[in-house]
């Protein structure tokens, strides 16, 4: 504080309590920001499908303690940015949006924001800051995460969560975060973040990612067939038996799409919409068991006429 002039000296003890502490609680290093499997893939489809372009959404959730921040699910917000930047929020598309969530149950709030680097890593740009910035105004716990969706392959996700600084604490030479824990493990930065303000103008937080029974079993299934199942030619027998359950599926499924189709007629395209979300949506059912009754069968004469020639050529 010694170099500093005498003016702004008493400006900084204005907002401290006297001693060069300020009045405001400090952020943990072991604050850990816990990402659901759902929130976690929204995020890299909708960056993946934004390439090259940046796009940008907000994530839903709740702040447990002062330790944990919980991610339950994420929606995209309809703003797209050049390769450095991404526009600001729409307030009135946000606000419908969050409506039309809490009349589907989903109640969470906004704890944060994220965006997307395709292809130059996880930093925030001096957009990013200001945009950061406002959303702070709102809730100082508000986070944003960014995640680079060229870089991030299966196993491997590059991605990145931040809080901003307060210029008041460097300046009066105190430590932006305060350790009372070993728990956490921060990640090792990288130099193009260091370069761009990284524990300068915002700092990282770890993120976790926890998963209960059933999205564990939907992720160990979810790459679960090799690519010589399709070769394998099936007995007779059992052909038969998985024909017939998806005729008889398709048969519910049929009837269910024609109770639909007549439930429309009375009601509005919002109603319809609110209704069908969480519930099957039968003529995606039907198409998907069509298409599988047809590539089954296609496989299957491709194969045994194979083995028919290979049988009469020895």
């Amino acid at each position: 504080m010694a170099g500093i002039p005498s003016s702004l000296r008493e400006l900084f003890y204005s907002f401290s309590d006297g001693n060069g502490m300020s009045n405001e609680p400090l952020a943990d290093t072991s604050e850990q920001v816990y990402i659901s499997p759902l929130a976690l893939l929204k995020i890299l489809k909708h960056g993946r499908a934004g390439v090259p372009m940046e796009v940008m959404g907000l994530m839903l959730g709740e702040i447990v303690d002062e330790y944990t921040i919980r991610i339950v699910d994420v929606f995209a917000m309809p703003q797209s940015g050049n390769s450095v930047s991404v526009e600001a929020v729409d307030p009135v598309y946000q606000t419908n949006m969050l409506e039309e969530l809490k009349k589907t149950g989903r109640h969470e709030m906004v704890v944060g924001w994220y965006h997307s680097h395709p292809g130059f890593g996880c930093w925030l740009s001096g957009t990013d800051v200001n945009t950061q910035k406002s959303f702070e105004q709102l809730n100082p716990r508000t986070i944003g995460v960014v995640v680079d969706p060229i870089q991030s392959v299966k196993g491997k996700v590059v991605i990145d969560c931040f809080r901003l600084i307060n210029p008041h604490i460097l300046m009066l030479g105190q430590e932006p975060r305060q350790t009372t824990s070993n728990i956490g493990y921060l990640t090792k930065p990288t130099l193009t973040a260091l370069v761009h303000g990284l524990n300068r103008n915002y700092y990282s937080i770890v993120i976790n990612y926890r998963k209960n029974e059933l999205e564990k079993n939907m992720l160990l299934n979810l790459h679960k067939d090799i690519w010589v199942n399709p070769l394998k030619l099936l007995d007779f027998d059992e052909q038969k038996k998985n024909t017939d359950e998806t005729l008889e599926s398709i048969k519910k499924l049929t009837s269910l799409y024609n109770k639909n189709l007549s439930n429309e007629m009375k009601k509005t395209r919002e109603e319809i919409l609110l209704e069908n979300i969480g519930k099957i949506d039968a003529k995606k059912r039907i198409q998907n068991c069509v298409e599988t009754l047809l590539n089954d069968s296609i496989l299957t004469s491709i194969v045994a006429n194979m083995f028919n020639k290979k049988s009469k050529a020895i």
